[in-house]
């Protein structure tokens, strides 16, 4: 896909939180370069040629988190799985420094992050070429004039179909009710089924999961954890 004009996006929500701690900085400058996934950026790459992933990451597989966070669940799938690359975005730099802090003591070879809105990602995938997609813990958004603002809108969902290949699976983690609800009602309609039978299917975490600390804020103030899996059809 080649696009000829930058589109215009609002994006919502924090860029930097807290000022970042002297050691956070240098991980940011020493760091970054080694795991940044290059020719995403709008400067770097203005008509939105798309990525040559096999040159990238040697790997059949490609998976895609959005939005890491503090790069938990992130660091722990690339540990996992060596032979599987694994794009993280996160437009938070208090999140990416603390991931990079993680790569600086457990050093992976597998993994590149982009520390910005994940829509310029999803501009230069290749179609069909993500075979597993994260949403966990996504900013709720609970104003109902903000729902809009919410992963699980059009906007979004769209272009992640488009990258996502038949048969791959998007996992959604949130602790909020009327998240799940808006999830259920907008992801089977932008080309996924979710295949729940039973009520385990959503209160029980997957079997390679790690929580994050953001779950653990949720079970701290007695929210319930929801686990919903769908899948590219």
């Amino acid at each position: 896909m080649v696009v000829s004009e930058r589109p215009y996006r609002n994006f919502y929500g924090r860029i930097k939180g807290k000022t970042l701690r002297k050691r956070q900085l240098s991980y940011l400058k020493e760091d970054l370069a080694r795991v940044l996934l290059d020719l995403v950026s709008w400067d770097d790459n203005p008509k939105r040629m798309p990525l040559d992933l096999g040159a990238i990451f040697q790997c059949t597989d490609i998976w895609l988190e959005i939005g890491f966070g503090g790069g938990e669940h992130l660091m722990f799938q690339a540990l996992r799985n060596p032979d599987v690359g694994i794009i993280g975005a996160e437009p938070y730099l208090n999140g990416v420094a603390m991931l990079l802090g993680k790569v600086r003591s457990q050093p992976v070879e597998n993994m590149r992050i982009y520390p910005g809105d994940v829509r310029d990602v999803m501009d230069v995938l290749p179609a069909g070429s993500i075979a597993r997609a994260f949403l966990l813990y996504p900013d709720p958004w609970p104003k109902k004039r903000h729902h809009r603002r919410r992963f699980v809108t059009p906007e979004y969902l769209q272009p992640l179909a488009r990258v996502m290949r038949i048969g791959a699976v998007l996992r959604v983690a949130t602790d909020i009710p009327d998240y799940v609800r808006q999830t259920l009602e907008e992801i089977p309609r932008a080309g996924f089924e979710w295949r729940a039978e039973r009520p385990d299917d959503w209160r029980t975490s997957w079997d390679d999961w790690v929580s994050t600390r953001y779950e653990q804020k949720a079970l701290r103030n007695h929210r319930v954890p929801h686990y919903l899996s769908f899948v590219r059809v």
